[in-house]
């Protein structure tokens, strides 16, 4: 029972350390770095309370090492998984049944764990299991994490702040609850602070969560997990489980028990859970929530005013920070001719500065991609872009795979606004840019707006005002997140909530009160101090 009602003030953004020459922080990071490296790290499963281990766990491997093994992922078997779900639901109960300000307080908790004795940790694995530069991974994995679980909070207080007029005589209340059944939660590799808030988020509202990160970064994910144990989240209302994602699905999305799905990945897998749970959509003791960020095919347009150097800076570090393996990562350019003819040394020679390499050496911007199989996807673009005859590489191009998966920052020039590479999701670091003529200005803009099914991320760059309203009202809809004279990455929790529409999602917004939302199932309560005792009306009596 609670004794008052706890207000949690409006918090700031967790700041972003440095990591200088000589900082302590970057000392204590280096050490981190050291230990994980040489000391692979087990990841068993969490469910129900229960630490569960199976025989031949798969390895993880640094991405920028693939030989290098640093953790070892154990496999959860489906009839283990379909025990666990029994105890999930007893859980949850004894959650939603907490008062909400104790369930806060973990969350609150995990953050000033996260900010303090956790950070080294949680970075050190990010960097060094997704290949994220110490910039990279401090802005993700501590800051970006901790935000969301102490805006999360704030964010929750206001929507319960929210309450119905109540006229004389009568006490009108809205309850906010927990989903019943349990949420299934789905990772991606490319942000840990997002694979840990897609858990944390309907746990924090009263929700149990089946948790299945990427196991490509289910080292840092598993950090989150120690983390929120530490801070006092009971047993059986978080769930880990890593193995195979269609095997876990199959059970997952079987049970009747499937309240939502909470996700992050690509448009492909989002479409075919939300036709599975179609599919089965008879045999749920409720409509489960379908709350997905998903595909991006972001742009940057430029108008002739726009600022030189600005757009350069916007261009590098929107294409190729991270490998460009960002949901909101710049990918297509649209440049006026004369524009690009004034920029395109100054840009081509800022690429090739940019230094590839392990991110445990701080001068690097760039590490590797994640895996393999995005190797080989990503560098195929490259080479059938080398011999069409529409395009041109005009920087990198070159890579190779034998120690880490290295691809270098590449630009490709192109006539045709509708090559493959202007239309179609890489998730590398690969920039495709098409010169416009300027006296087809507003068809550019159809391109930017049509020619794609996506909507997550857009940049504009233009002095005049005038033209900046203007692009503001025509691409409306190109964009969840539309960014003026800035590149189209770095959302910040509370600043700029993020999500896009159309095939990008369905633009719920992580870290604001319009995702809790989605988790919530509201209560109307009306009490009548004043009962009526006569069941007929005014309008009965006699004339």
């Amino acid at each position: 029972m609670s004794h008052g009602f706890y207000q949690y003030e409006r918090p700031d953004n967790e700041p972003v350390l440095a990591y200088g020459p000589q900082s302590p922080e970057k000392a204590e990071l280096k050490e981190a770095l050291r230990t994980y490296a040489d000391t692979p790290t087990e990841i068993p499963n969490v469910l129900g309370g229960e630490v569960i281990r199976n025989p031949h766990p798969v390895p993880v491997v640094m991405p920028h090492d693939h030989q290098k093994v640093i953790g070892y992922c154990h496999q959860i078997k489906a009839d283990q998984l379909e025990k666990g779900l029994k105890s999930c639901e007893s859980a949850r109960k004894e959650w939603a049944e907490l008062p909400w300000q104790d369930r806060a307080a973990v969350f609150l908790k995990a953050a000033d764990l996260l900010a303090g004795p956790y950070r080294a940790k949680m970075n050190a694995l990010t960097m060094l299991g997704q290949s994220k530069t110490v910039h990279q991974a401090e802005i993700d994995a501590a800051c970006e994490l901790a935000d969301f679980f102490r805006f999360n909070v704030y964010y929750y207080t206001k929507l319960m702040e929210e309450q119905p007029l109540s006229p004389k005589g009568i006490w009108n209340r809205l309850q906010a609850r927990g989903l019943e059944g349990f949420v299934y939660a789905i990772g991606p590799f490319n942000f840990t602070s997002i694979s840990v808030n897609l858990a944390a988020a309907p746990a924090l509202t009263g929700c149990s969560v089946i948790w299945k990160p990427a196991q490509t970064a289910a080292l840092s994910s598993y950090v989150g997990m120690e983390l929120l144990e530490e801070a006092g989240l009971p047993k059986g209302v978080i769930n880990f489980v890593t193995g195979n994602p269609k095997d876990i699905s199959q059970v997952l999305l079987g049970s009747k028990e499937l309240s939502g799905i909470h996700f992050t990945g690509s448009t492909q897998t989002f479409n075919h859970l939300w036709k599975t749970v179609a599919q089965n959509l008879d045999q749920y003791s409720q409509y489960p929530r379908l709350i997905g960020e998903t595909g991006g095919k972001d742009f940057i347009f430029a108008h002739p005013s726009a600022h030189r150097k600005a757009l350069i800076t916007a261009m590098v570090r929107g294409a190729f920070e991270y490998q460009g393996q960002k949901c909101s990562a710049a990918s297509r350019a649209y440049l006026p001719k004369s524009l690009w003819s004034d920029i395109k040394d100054e840009f081509l020679a800022t690429v090739e500065s940019l230094k590839t390499g392990d991110p445990s050496d701080f001068t690097n911007f760039m590490g590797a991609v994640i895996d393999e199989r995005a190797y080989d996807k990503i560098t195929g673009y490259i080479d059938r872009a080398k011999t069409h005859s529409d395009c041109q590489v005009i920087a990198g191009g070159h890579h190779k795979k034998d120690q880490g998966y290295f691809i270098p920052p590449t630009v490709i020039e192109t006539q045709n606004p509708t090559y493959e590479t202007m239309v179609e999701e890489l998730f590398g670091p690969v920039l495709t840019i098409y010169p416009y003529d300027e006296a087809q200005f507003e068809e550019t803009l159809d391109l930017v707006d049509q020619s794609t099914p996506y909507a997550l991320t857009g940049a504009i760059f233009a002095k005049d005002r005038s033209v900046i309203a203007s692009l503001e009202k025509r691409l409306a809809h190109a964009a969840g997140n539309f960014y003026i004279n800035d590149k189209p990455t770095g959302a910040v929790v509370g600043q700029q909530p993020f999500g896009g529409g159309r095939k990008s999602g369905t633009n719920d917004k992580a870290g604001s009160i319009y995702n809790l939302i989605r988790f919530t199932s509201f209560r109307t309560m009306k009490e009548n101090f004043e009962p009526i005792i006569d069941y007929r009306y005014p309008y009965m009596g006699e004339a």
